[in-house]
């Protein structure tokens, strides 16, 4: 059996790389199931419940996928290196009982991976003829089901597999960020959206935590609808207070569709309103207002994503469901708590944020000990405390983190937030190629969780594939150009290039860092390093210096090195690129060696 899945896995590895060169309107995708179980050999063909159970698998894979039986998972957990995720309980056709099935999530290089599936409109629309026989293979302990579909691609949707920044989103003069601009309206993807900061129009203006929590959820909703682009909530918060001019937003961003609306609370009752609005034209598409109490706030919201994915013809994927249920189970004054917790991890990053919203999710789990947000808004704040360099007790703070993420996860599997923490939590350990598992699950859980996708570009580059990260974390900046922290994000995108040897577009990075926070040495520092190569060594020196007084442990190259634990140099991939760019530049900005 691991045998059979290590061949799927090689298949699909096979086909993602021929699909590399092939239009997008030739490619084949393969589905693949598999499953344990006897089967009935008779005139050369194959029969049986271990057959069917694997043709039935094959359907709940995504083209490109690999879906497989409970007692497959257990079979190759720990033989292969990959992961899985649950996917529940399946009830099958035809089959009796219901089927345990487990997604597994190769870490296949985002590059080569099939074009975006088509979304139910599209198929309806286009009168697309998709074929799905089903070929089988059989040893005497294991059938695979196996499915060939030809998936026709819409050009202009953003792709979960995080192929290429959308042709609106590329620079037009070299592959520097510092052009990023959003597309205009009218070339946006399809199913593009911002979700507007909503109105606190409750007489305490204490509760715009809570307006703003609803905001944070229905733009993590809407990014599970198939298909879908959203930019993220803290380029959408740049326009809280300010007159609202719709079609100038569209254009800004690159996006067909605002949704904007109002949050009254009185007590345990919320009064929700809520419109979606066509960025081109200004046209109001659809409004409906919602009245419940906290307990049932969740259910609200799913209704609120339900209908406007009605409207736009298109479906939610599992994912919102399982939320839901999960969260039903909440206690409201833990929910409160939780999601004050969540609106100071949207401030800017400080001692006090971080010291704040550890005691509000504190709070909420000792009121609910069976919550998974507040064991997730724990670990990310001790995980964050870890990176900063804040942590008092780092041993302690990373294995509570990681019980807090094996409880968060064994409960909701499908929490990308909880799979994001954990990919951080890996590159604490400095275990590169799990970091990298980790954020590529939590991207195909919320495909447009631009914190994942900006970590996941940081790991690829650590590992030694810069190429592979520039286009990923291009994408980043584009879901969120007014990122709280975007100052990491074009620092890392700046640092790609710098191990490229693309010095001018480092450089243009590093300053664009430097804009945006001029207070963390790590810009100052590398833009020492990229004007150093660059032959401008005064201001090399100056950028140094400036870097030095602000991190006094970075005066030597090997206190650097050492001091930057988790800037992997210590994966020799990377650390043989950086010695030939970003050291050697640091040399030369006259940064002594010891």
């Amino acid at each position: 059996m691991v045998d059979a899945l290590r061949s799927a896995v090689e298949i699909q590895r096979a086909m993602a790389k021929r699909n590399t060169d092939v239009p997008a309107e030739k490619r084949i995708a393969f589905r693949v199931g598999i499953n344990v179980g006897d089967i009935v050999v008779e005139d050369g063909d194959i029969f049986g419940d271990g057959v069917n159970v694997a043709a039935r698998l094959e359907g709940l894979a995504e083209p490109g996928g690999i879906c497989v039986s409970a007692r497959v998972r257990e079979d190759a957990t720990g033989k292969l290196d990959i992961a899985f995720r649950d996917m529940g309980e399946q009830q099958l056709k035809n089959i009796a009982r219901p089927v345990r099935a487990y997604k597994v999530t190769t870490p296949i290089d985002p590059r080569v991976l099939p074009a975006p599936r088509p979304t139910l409109p599209e198929l309806m629309r286009g009168g697309i003829h998709v074929r799905r026989p089903v070929i089988t293979a059989a040893s005497l302990a294991a059938a695979i089901g196996l499915a060939i579909a030809t998936w026709w691609a819409w050009p202009r949707l953003s792709s979960t597999a995080l192929v290429e920044t959308p042709t609106a989103a590329r620079p037009h003069n070299g592959p520097g960020a510092a052009n990023i601009k959003g597309a205009p309206v009218s070339a946006a993807p399809l199913l593009s959206f911002v979700v507007l900061p909503f109105a606190n129009l409750s007489n305490d203006p204490e509760q715009e935590y809570f307006a703003d929590a609803i905001t944070e959820d229905l733009t993590t909703d809407l990014s599970r609808i198939d298909g879908s682009f959203v930019i993220a909530r803290n380029t959408a918060f740049a326009y809280k207070g300010k007159p609202v001019d719709v079609k100038q937003i569209g254009r800004d961003l690159g996006v067909r569709y605002i949704l904007e609306g109002s949050v009254r609370r009185l007590g345990g009752q919320v009064q929700v309103n809520v419109q979606l609005i066509d960025a081109e034209s200004g046209a109001h598409l659809w409004a409906d207002r919602f009245e419940t109490d906290l307990r049932d706030l969740v259910q609200a919201q799913s209704e609120i994503t339900g209908r406007l994915a009605r409207t736009l013809n298109s479906h939610l994927v599992a994912a919102a469901g399982q939320r839901l249920e999960e969260e039903k189970k909440l206690d409201p004054d833990a929910r409160d708590l939780v999601l004050r917790g969540r609106a100071l991890l949207t401030r800017p990053l400080s001692t006090a944020m971080l010291r704040q919203a550890f005691e509000a999710f504190e709070g909420a789990l000792a009121i609910d000990p069976g919550s998974v947000d507040a064991r997730i808004g724990i670990a990310n704040v001790l995980v964050g405390k870890i990176l900063q360099g804040w942590s008092t007790s780092v041993q302690q703070d990373e294995a509570r983190a990681e019980q807090l993420l094996d409880e968060a996860l064994d409960r909701n599997a499908g929490s990308a937030w909880a799979h994001n923490v954990r990919g951080m939590l890996r590159r604490v350990q400095k275990r590169l190629p799990e970091a990298k598992i980790e954020l590529q699950e939590a991207i195909q859980l919320d495909r447009n969780y631009s914190t994942a996708i900006n970590q996941l570009g940081m790991v690829l580059n650590f590992l030694g594939q810069p190429e592979a990260a520039v286009p990923i974390i291009e994408r980043a900046i584009r879901l969120d150009p007014q990122a709280r922290n975007i100052e990491v994000f074009y620092w890392n995108l700046g640092n790609c290039h710098l191990i490229l040897s693309q010095i001018d577009e480092a450089v243009d990075l590093f300053r664009k860092a430097l804009a945006a926070n001029p207070w963390p040495a790590y810009p100052h520092l590398w833009l020492a390093a990229a004007l150093g190569l660059k032959g401008d060594i005064d201001e090399a020196r100056a950028s140094l210096a400036e870097a030095i007084k602000i991190r006094p442990a970075w005066d030597t190259l090997t206190h650097f090195v050492a001091d930057c634990t988790y800037c992997g140099f210590g994966n020799p991939q990377y650390r043989a690129l950086a010695e030939k760019t970003l050291l050697l530049g640091l040399r030369r900005a006259g940064l002594p060696d010891e």
